[in-house]
């Protein structure tokens, strides 16, 4: 009979502690914004517009979201890019979701801590310094630096993130 239970009772217990482990974002180093910033093939300063395509329900995800957010490009910071908008996977809010922290930003805002290793909530109406790396042809994603700054949310044009970015830029020239 003790045999029996430490049979089953080993396998549960492994798969309890495994879950945790399996739903978090885990990262073997801690996010760098130069090294991010380096790495990025485009960096734009953009404003988080409407949906090109809209939540179908109120379901969220932590992952990739189905739903499409269209940006407006401000300003193309690192890179070339000429079309006057870029669409990304992420939900539209209300609510401002700044980082809590002093720039250069050694993580991603609140949104991006909640287990995907990525924020993809924005404000409508707000602008957002995003740091993409290109998957294929003309298509970027925020998707690629886990836990790292690649998708923040300004207070101004002169936002101090967007001019240490700026700073990190000019030094590399």
């Amino acid at each position: 009979m003790a045999l029996r239970t430490l049979r089953l009772l080993v396998p549960v217990l492994w798969i309890i502690g495994a879950v945790p482990s399996a739903l978090a974002c885990r990262i073997s180093d801690p996010p760098s914004a130069d090294a991010m910033v380096a790495r990025a093939d485009l960096i734009l300063r953009a404003t988080a517009v409407d949906y090109s395509i809209a939540p179908s329900s109120n379901t969220r995800t932590t992952g990739v979201p189905e739903t499409r957010v269209r940006f407006r490009v401000e300003s193309v910071e690192k890179g070339t890019y000429t079309a006057p908008e870029l669409i990304l996977p992420g939900y539209l809010s209300n609510q401002d979701d700044w980082n809590d922290q002093a720039p250069p930003y050694p993580m991603v805002r609140r949104n991006g801590r909640s287990g995907s290793c990525y924020a993809n909530t924005y404000r409508q109406g707000a602008q957002f310094l995003l740091v993409l790396r290109r998957t294929s042809g003309e298509i970027y994603t925020v998707n690629w630096y886990a836990l790292g700054p690649v998708n923040e949310q300004l207070r101004s044009p002169n936002d101090p993130w967007l001019v240490w970015v700026r700073e990190q830029l000019k030094a590399r020239e």
